[in-house]
């Protein structure tokens, strides 16, 4: 019986030639030139955001120091300053809008994937939430200020919170529908099989297992939210001045009132006539990207994790 390798089929010096002349083949030089176009064009699409990327580490972190995190932006002639109540109203902004948006969003998400995943509602809901995902940031904060602020009297961070809800739902409800969607019917047969209820079922196998994507969804949309400045201005306006007294005691109704963000900072400084408020909107740009990467990265290094298979 002859062995494997003998059976291998030898390449003479004929079948070299012809190999070395289909390089000539019209199809051949089609596809090498496609592929360089296509790189030529990837790099020049990273060309806007490397530039970017570079003029706010060279603009931004030459006037970046650690106490621009823990002092007030500067006024008109002020020297100095910095964006901490500005970081501090977007950290509870963004809170609040997790707040809302990640439990509303995961119970969609378990109605649209387990207990109505065929039904006629479902198809509406996950249609609508689609429609959402491309909706104009500056629609969310018209929606907020008539539904907040108007009723309210007076711009807060619940009426920002709430506009940043909006654009961070759709996000967390999709992302977290299809990572419940990919855990493994047998494990959810093997819990039911066991005598668990559907209920244990979600909530010890189903839930536990999809953690991952889950998580994945909420960075992104926590992403999403930290950048927004239209939003913002319809509903929390802006504030040269500290949301808290103290760090360690946040009341309830201090959150009523027009509050700071890195946004809107950067928004209002950007265009002023004094070099130092220019120089201060860099920096926080600086800060407001760092924030935003290091969210998406988080999000996709959750995303990339072993995830069940089908």
């Amino acid at each position: 019986m002859a062995s494997p390798q003998s059976e291998r089929p030898v390449l003479t010096e004929s079948d070299i030639s012809r190999l070395e002349r289909s390089l000539r083949k019209p199809r051949t030089l089609l596809s090498i030139m496609l592929s360089a176009v296509a790189t030529i064009m990837t790099f020049m699409a990273l060309v806007p955001l490397f530039s970017v990327v570079i003029m706010l580490f060279v603009k931004g972190g030459s006037k970046l120091t650690l106490e621009n995190f823990y002092t007030l932006p500067p006024t008109a002639f002020e020297d100095g300053g910095g964006f901490g109540n500005a970081l501090l109203g977007t950290i509870l902004m963004v809170g609040i809008a997790a707040l809302i948006s990640v439990p509303f969003g995961i119970m969609a998400a378990v109605f649209l994937s387990e207990l109505g995943k065929n039904s006629r509602t479902s198809s509406v809901v996950r249609f609508c939430a689609k429609v959402l995902s491309g909706f104009p940031s500056i629609l969310a904060g018209v929606f907020a200020y008539g539904a907040v602020v108007l009723l309210t009297g007076k711009f807060s961070a619940y009426a920002g919170g709430v506009a940043l809800s909006i654009l961070m739902l759709p996000v967390v409800m999709l992302t977290a529908e299809e990572a419940i969607r990919m855990v493994p019917s047998r494990m959810k047969e093997a819990s039911i099989g066991m005598g668990a209820t559907q209920t244990q079922t979600l909530w010890y196998v189903t839930l536990p297992t999809a953690l991952p994507g889950i998580l994945t969804g909420v960075m992104l949309a926590v992403a999403r939210a930290a950048g927004e400045t239209a939003p913002l201005l319809f509903t929390a306006l802006f504030s040269n001045f500290w949301l808290i007294s103290r760090w360690n005691d946040v009341e309830p109704g201090q959150l009523n009132q027009p509050t700071a963000s890195m946004a809107v900072l950067i928004y209002n400084f950007s265009s002023s006539f004094v070099d130092n408020q220019r120089e201060m909107a860099w920096s926080a740009s600086l800060v407001l990207v760092l924030v935003v990467l290091v969210t998406n990265l988080v999000g996709k290094s959750l995303s990339s994790k072993n995830g069940p298979q089908r």
